[in-house]
């Protein structure tokens, strides 16, 4: 099946995930077994039995999550073609891991460092961030610069839908920019509960630390386009790849033109999102409507694709 590849990004952590993939089908054991491998660390039973609060930091979510997006994908990649793929924050070293550009082992020891650096330059800075809806993201991006300081930085993060975003930056300029955005007529500004200002210039401090852990990796040109968050544009070589994944700690996730760049891609083939949770199919269908979807994270849901595809 011809379909485009999105793998999830943070957030989408929660305990028991993956676990009935591995008691199911040894394909997904493996690499359970294999990323606990790769990091000498019991990732998986973190990921199954908890507890939740150890889950849920930074440098232990982004691996748990990569981990279960490619555990689907070894089950079901006999049954996809991918055309084109796509994912949100972390989820876009899972998608080169799906298209050949990017070793397994390698991209869990990365995105590993990656929550460790975006950690400490949490702690060495703190910040926050916080969803802004009914608002479109550009008129949300216009506020934040306007309000924006040296010392009280905002900015939009994260275009995840026509009328969600999420900005991020110093307490101070946060809930500045909540002001200005309530008064301009958003709908609603929900703080998140984050360990940092994740896609924001507070994250410059991890940028030279991951270049390094990306320069020390082999990365190889993807078999089929990937849609870069930094850029909203499809990616063919290992050099771009490299280069846009350390901007990506700090640019905006533009998921709202990734999506319309890989509808693109797609000429009409459907969307299969893998890992946790189906957060990424239900933002599609509001970007590009009549988009063909399907979330593929559960043994009942890879089993349901697995006996009758997208019927």
């Amino acid at each position: 099946m011809k379909a485009v590849v999105l793998c999830p990004g943070q957030g989408a952590q929660r305990v028991g995930m993956g676990q009935d993939l591995a008691e199911r089908y040894p394909a997904a054991r493996a690499v359970f077994a294999q990323a606990d491998a790769a990091l000498d660390y019991p990732l998986s039973r973190l990921m199954w039995d908890g507890p939740e609060a150890d889950l849920t930091l930074t440098h232990n979510a982004q691996p748990a999550i990569l981990v279960h997006s490619l555990a689907v994908h070894a089950v079901v990649r006999e049954r996809l073609d991918a055309v084109a793929a796509a994912g949100h924050s972390l989820g876009e070293y899972a998608a080169y891991v799906a298209v050949g550009a990017l070793d397994f082992a390698d991209a869990v020891r990365l995105v590993r460092r990656r929550g460790e650096l975006m950690l400490e330059a949490g702690e060495r800075r703190p910040g926050t961030m916080a969803a802004v809806i009914g608002m479109e993201g550009e008129r949300v991006a216009e506020i934040c610069a306007t309000v924006s300081t040296g010392d009280a930085v905002v900015v939009a993060a994260n275009l995840n839908a026509p009328d969600q975003t999420v900005i991020s930056g110093d307490p101070e300029g946060v809930e500045r920019a909540g002001r200005a955005l309530r008064e301009a007529g958003a709908r609603r500004v929900l703080p998140l509960k984050v360990s940092g200002a994740f896609h924001s210039p507070l994250m410059a401090p991890a940028q030279d630390g991951l270049t390094a852990a990306l320069d020390a990796v082999a990365l190889a040109d993807p078999a089929a386009p990937v849609i870069a968050n930094a850029s909203a544009e499809p990616v063919r070589d290992a050099r771009r790849a490299r280069r846009l994944l350390a901007e990506q700690l700090t640019a905006p996730v533009r998921w709202v033109a990734s999506m319309r760049c890989a509808a693109a891609l797609a000429d009409g083939a459907p969307f299969v999102e893998l890992g946790p949770g189906n957060v990424l199919a239900g933002l599609l269908k509001r970007i590009v409507p009549g988009a063909v979807a399907v979330s593929l994270g559960t043994e009942a849901e890879v089993d349901a694709f697995l006996t009758r595809g997208l019927a």
